[in-house]
């Protein structure tokens, strides 16, 4: 019993020691350091004992299959991962003081080495240049150190040590140009370029978006160490552009979409605060030029700043970001800055035209054949630029025309974006077209020409009739597209045909109403006091015969087309007609055209009551067929 025990026993060790010797080989493939007393118990690792044979009788000679060696344990995955902070989802405690005390634990380090620069200043204990060199030792020490962090899985830690190295190279190479001038600007400046191309190549190499955009701050910090207050326009926007190429390969590799937004934003920040401090206009040509190269970059980005299969939510959303704010931003202050060059007595003729350009940009961005690299679907990108091209061409009508020609170019453009729109089943060109039409009608009304002398044959009423007709073109269309039974886009083809409809009535009112007043108010009283009262009740009558008349028109062509809705405008005019004569015409005009009013009033009423009750339009056939087939139907 004691022997059996013993060998039993012994057997039990030698199995433990395996495992603990298969442990250990797991923690130092994966970087970590074995201590001591256990690299002492499996300094040779023992034998396992073997396993007896598994006989499998399948008819054959005997085959002997040893049982299979149990998988490599995997009992520090989840540390590794806790190290290296890759895990998917983060408690708020682990977020805390993996990343939270760690960003400003990088900002408490360069706070301190700041103060302990100055202070080392302040109390002379090393000379200028011996301070220098500590600073560049000391960060070149952390960059390197930082790595044998990374070999051991701890990434984000090895990341923060690399931006700690980084800042420290800044500093000191700051102090060495602004303090003790032991660097010119040129050497300090390419110095500076050099630590950030660095961390742009270990970013690229390490597969690090954190430590690109490390290294993107560096780059963007660069200027402001080495400013000297002078004007340097060419250095200054020749190595903006410079990072903004860098950055754009960059993106080209790796699917790091958000270092756009980071340059887009940093290049426009200096590119405002140099234009308020030094831009003159001997400077416009060279400014001009950079900011189109700008210009250019950032709105061929989003083709290049693509998603790839397997990237993080994250990244997707910035990818989609990329593609759709990115060229907004980019079209807005591109344009804004050109126009700001152009804003001088000498050049302001140019800025319609620039407008124009602009549109014909982005119309030429549509044609451009899709790269390859676009990830994504090329609709959204081609609808941004489909609709910058015409907002532009929407901006320049207000800068080149003036008045009724402002007018008629919306209405033109309204009439054109609707046509395009139903040919091409475009719900984006129907809704730029509908916010063309609403721009024109407001300046129709706003900034329309004053009338003239001669009745209807002015250039207000013919602004009117173009309006009336671009309405009716539109509601045409749309009645076309219901039916030939096209599938309804956002603004249903039925309802803005019925609203288009009920514009073009009131433009017809509004317009030959503007012409009665102007026709009796100022070509006829010419400002004489004593006929005033007269002129007064003569427009007013003349407004009452109006209606009534249009009002029989439209029931007209509502009964010959037999369109109720036609007839219901006609309806709905005439009470309001009813309504004029009562409250108004009884009081302002004289007995005899009051009885006129009246008289014709009550005709056409007359007339409309014996039509509705004759049943021409056969409305009871159709109510009681309706009414049979709903008793029909409750049976």
């Amino acid at each position: 019993m004691n022997s059996d025990a013993s060998n039993g026993l012994e057997v039990e060790l030698n199995q433990l020691r395996t495992r603990l010797w298969r442990l250990e080989e797991a923690l130092r493939a994966q970087g970590i350091r074995v201590p001591a007393p256990f690299e002492q118990a499996a300094v040779a690792p023992p034998a396992p004992p073997a396993p007896e044979p598994t006989n499998i009788d399948v008819g054959l000679p005997e085959i002997a299959i040893e049982n299979p060696r149990p998988p490599t344990p995997s009992l520090f995955a989840a540390y590794q991962a806790e190290s290296t902070g890759c895990e998917a989802e983060l408690s708020l405690e682990s977020r805390i003081g993996s990343q939270w005390f760690n960003r400003v634990g990088i900002v408490a380090v360069l706070i301190g080495m700041a103060w302990f620069l100055k202070l080392a200043i302040d109390n002379h204990w090393i000379g200028p240049a011996g301070r220098v060199l500590i600073g560049l030792v000391a960060g070149a020490g952390l960059i390197v150190w930082s790595e044998r962090f990374r070999a051991r899985g701890y990434a984000a830690f090895s990341y923060s040590l690399k931006a700690v190295g980084s800042g420290t190279l800044y500093l000191s190479l700051w102090a060495a140009f602004q303090l003790y001038h032991l660097l010119p600007s040129g050497a300090a400046f390419a110095a500076m370029v050099a630590v950030t191309a660095f961390n742009g190549f270990m970013a690229w190499a390490q597969d690090s978006e954190l430590l690109a955009l490390y290294s993107i701050a560096g780059c963007l910090s660069t200027p402001l160490l080495v400013s000297t207050g002078e004007n340097h326009e060419i250095a200054l926007f020749s190595y903006l552009l410079l990072m903004n190429l860098a950055v754009l390969v960059l993106v080209a590799l790796k699917p790091w979409s958000r270092l756009l937004f980071v340059t887009f934003a940093g290049t426009e920040l200096f590119l405002f605060a140099w234009w308020a401090e030094f831009y003159s206009d001997a400077q416009a040509w060279c400014t001009a030029f950079f900011v189109a190269c700008f210009f250019l970059l950032f709105a061929l980005a989003p083709r290049i700043a693509f998603d790839r299969e397997g990237d993080a939510a994250a990244s997707v959303a910035w990818g989609g970001l990329a593609q759709v704010v990115l060229p907004i931003l980019n079209a807005v202050f591109g344009f804004l800055a050109f126009f700001e060059l152009l804003d001088h007595p000498g050049a302001s003729w140019a800025q319609p035209w620039l407008a124009v350009a602009f549109a014909a940009f982005y119309l030429l961005l549509l044609r451009l054949p899709e790269s390859e690299l676009v990830h994504e679907s090329p609709m959204l990108l081609s609808c941004l630029h489909l609709a910058a091209a015409i907002v532009f061409l929407t901006i320049a009508i207000p800068l080149k025309a003036h008045g009724r020609w402002l007018t008629i170019g919306w209405l033109a453009e309204a009439a054109a974006l609707a046509w395009v729109a139903r040919r091409e089943r475009s719900a984006l060109l129907q809704v730029l077209g509908c916010c063309c039409l609403t721009l024109g009608l407001v300046a129709l009304v706003t900034v329309n020409p004053a009338a003239a002398l001669i009745p209807i044959f002015n250039q207000r009423f013919g602004t009117y009739a173009i309006a009336i007709a671009v309405c009716a073109f539109i509601a045409w269309i749309s009645w076309r597209a219901h039916a030939d039974g096209e599938p309804a886009l956002p603004l249903p083809w039925m309802e803005s045909a019925a609203a288009l409809a009920l514009v073009v009535n009131a433009l017809i009112l509004l317009a030959v109403g503007l012409e009665i007043d102007a026709y009796w108010w100022q070509l006829r009283w010419q400002g004489d006091p004593s006929r005033l009262a007269d002129f007064s009740m003569y427009a007013q009558f003349t407004y009452s015969a109006w209606f009534m008349l249009y009002g029989a028109v439209l029931l007209a062509l509502g009964i010959a087309r037999k369109s109720a809705f036609l007839r219901w405008q006609a309806l709905v005019l005439l009470a309001i007609s009813i309504g004029k004569v009562f409250l108004v015409d009884t009081s302002e005009l004289s007995q005899g055209l009051r009885i006129l009013s009246f008289l014709a009033l009550g005709a056409l009423l007359l007339a409309v009551s014996f039509m509705y009750q004759r049943d021409y339009l056969h409305l009871r056939a159709d109510n009681s067929s309706s009414e049979a087939e709903r008793t029909e139907g409750e049976r």
